[in-house]
């Protein structure tokens, strides 16, 4: 872990594009959070470096001041909608 803290504090340094561990710490979220983020939708933009999930610094960024909030009592953004049965199929 502390390795994966260490790569994120230079990654900026270097190149701006992060692990998925690297934007989960860098964000403050587990790297289980953000995987099903980017299954439902509604997470920071990412990208594929062929078969490799690269999150760019920007795009965290910019995915964080979104969700700023002045309140505890302001409402979350909406979420994707679900299907009604769950997604199960008949």
């Amino acid at each position: 872990m502390d390795d994966e803290i260490a790569r994120a504090a230079n990654a900026k340094k270097g190149s701006p594009f992060l692990n998925t561990d690297q934007a989960a710490h860098y964000v403050g979220l587990s790297r289980r959070t953000l995987e099903k983020m980017r299954t439902a939708g509604g997470g920071p933009r990412f990208r594929k470096h062929g078969r490799y999930v690269r999150y760019h610094i920007d795009d965290l960024d910019a995915w964080s001041a979104e969700h700023g909030k002045t309140s505890t009592s302001e409402p979350d953004r909406e979420r994707p909608a679900r299907p009604e049965n769950g997604g199960a199929r008949r």
